[in-house]
């Protein structure tokens, strides 16, 4: 069983983060070492690194939370010696993320996706031939045809639907028993479609409503289901025309929630034993995900400007 080693920081960009006073000057900096394969090669040397086995990254539980130590380089050793030895466990970023802190979840997230790249575009899609890549693996070159293929990641909007006074929740059967989130799906970007084309044709496919105004809010790199970037927006539909039809291909459930009751979800603490003992009736997606951000800021300022649809 093989072992991945993730470089996600390293201890000598916190000492240049230290001298270097503009965020151009970092860039740069971490553009070099994208592109240099000698400077990267340099900076690994007293380097820091997230260690990962099958994409799950090695964590080690504390109470309530997952720490992510980082490691310098290691010997090579197999799973069970490696948990043995670091005193922890390969987990699943899925069951994880939400127990870890923001900066391990970021970096986690973003060594996952780039991992899970690599194993996945080893071969050249015009001569079938390997691919190799750069020392700090930010791309893939086939040696028989020079072509340089880099990480992509695919666009998917999430939109809060709201009539003005209440929010549209829905759930699929693949989220966790009782939570609701916002509308979501993946931008068709075969037939060109555009971000405002894309909220319109989720929310008119899941929901059978048609958007009167939208606007941008925010956006995420999401690791799940295979490296998504979420560009989060709020839609808002007119108050005569809320009569929900939900598709049931797509979705388990879908109602509407006032202003009040979201709010007092949000203001919860413990929602995993407060579900369990039947005391709250849904929950929330946690602070770390978009989603959380684009309904507390609904609840927390229900005026935003809209952009043109």
């Amino acid at each position: 069983m093989s072992l991945y080693c993730g470089t996600a920081v390293r201890r000598k960009f916190f000492w240049c983060y230290r001298l270097l006073s503009t965020y151009v000057t970092k860039t740069r900096y971490l553009f070099e070492l994208k592109e240099d394969d000698d400077a990267c090669k340099k900076a690994q040397q007293t380097g820091a690194f997230y260690l990962f086995h099958n994409l799950a990254p090695l964590l080690q539980k504390s109470e309530h939370q997952y720490l992510a130590p980082q490691y310098s380089l290691l010997a090579s050793l197999q799973k069970a010696e490696m948990e043995t030895a670091l005193q922890g466990s390969f987990i699943k970023l899925t069951k994880a993320l939400f127990e870890l802190n923001v900066k391990d979840a970021s970096l986690l997230s973003t060594a996952q996706a780039l991992l899970r790249w690599h194993d996945t575009h080893q071969f050249c899609s015009r001569s079938g031939q390997p691919t190799k890549k750069n020392v700090s693996g930010s791309k893939r070159v086939c040696p028989s045809n020079n072509i340089i293929y880099y990480p992509q990641v695919a666009p998917v909007v999430i939109t809060l639907v709201s009539d003005g006074t209440r929010c549209l929740l829905v759930r699929q059967s693949s989220f966790p028993k009782g939570m609701y989130s916002a509308l979501a799906g993946f931008c068709d970007i075969v037939i060109g479609e555009s971000l405002e084309e894309t909220v319109r044709r989720e929310i008119a496919e899941e929901v059978g409503l048609e958007v009167d105004r939208l606007h941008y809010s925010a956006s995420q790199h999401w690791p799940f289901p295979n490296s998504t970037l979420m560009i989060a927006c709020h839609a808002t539909v007119k108050p005569g025309q809320t009569e929900l039809q939900v598709n049931l291909k797509e979705l388990e459930a879908a109602a509407w929630f006032s202003r009040d009751e979201v709010a007092t979800v949000l203001r919860r603490n413990n929602l995993s034993n407060q579900q369990q003992s039947g005391a709250v009736p849904f929950w929330l997606p946690p602070k770390l995900a978009i989603a959380h951000q684009l309904i507390k800021e609904w609840v927390e300022k229900p005026t935003c400007s809209p952009l043109p649809a």
